[in-house]
């Protein structure tokens, strides 16, 4: 192993990685309040502190398997006036905010690709964090699509379902893990996945 190159690759990747979670968490905490439910804002997870939102599991997976996730933001459904509908749009604020992040940051790359006279010693970390970032946020929104328990995607698919089938389909919450690494491991979810996120990673990178 190259121990320099392996250093290289963690400065590279650690910046947007840990701006892609906190934007991600931010998101559905953000959300979540403005429909009325203060928990997050109560726990400290209305905050760009990264420290606040990082899951030391979800990092090592990121490291190891190239897919990660945050520390959930506590939500209390109980204070939304919809509480199945509340959920669905605090789950979608997650990965939106991921595409969001992706867009700005092919958007910034061109501008900086483009900037005259920029010193190669700047230019090649700049450009190659945003690079990560288009990649890194892409992946989140759409891992975190899949509708699989406690994915945001699940949490879509309970705010469209029937109210009785949404409580029977959440009760799978507790395997959610399980499920997820078995599918990650038989090579579903890659093959799932892997397409739509190097077609959008493509399309953002011109």
């Amino acid at each position: 192993m190259d121990i320099n190159h392996t250093i290289q690759q963690i400065i590279l990747l650690a910046p947007p990685f840990l701006l892609a979670l906190t934007f991600h968490e931010l998101a559905h905490g953000y959300v979540a309040w403005r429909l009325g439910d203060p928990t997050a804002k109560n726990a400290g997870r209305l905050t760009m502190n990264p420290l606040k939102h990082l899951d030391p599991l979800g990092v090592i997976a990121f490291v190891i398997m190239k897919i990660g996730w945050a520390k959930p933001v506590p939500i209390d459904p109980r204070y939304f006036k919809d509480p199945q509908k509340g959920m669905l749009l605090v789950a979608l604020a997650g990965p939106g905010a991921n595409v969001l992040l992706a867009i700005a940051s092919a958007l910034f790359l061109q501008i900086v690709i483009r900037l005259p006279a920029m010193p190669m010693f700047l230019l090649q970390p700049l450009a190659g964090m945003l690079v990560a970032s288009i990649w890194i946020n892409i992946m989140l929104a759409v891992f975190n699509c899949l509708p699989i328990p406690p994915l945001d995607g699940s949490k879509v698919l309970m705010g469209i379902l029937p109210l009785e089938a949404a409580r029977s389909y959440a009760r799978l919450e507790p395997f959610g893990f399980i499920v997820l690494l078995v599918l990650f491991y038989t090579g579903i979810i890659p093959q799932i996945i892997g397409p739509i996120i190097s077609f959008a990673n493509n399309l953002l990178l011109g």
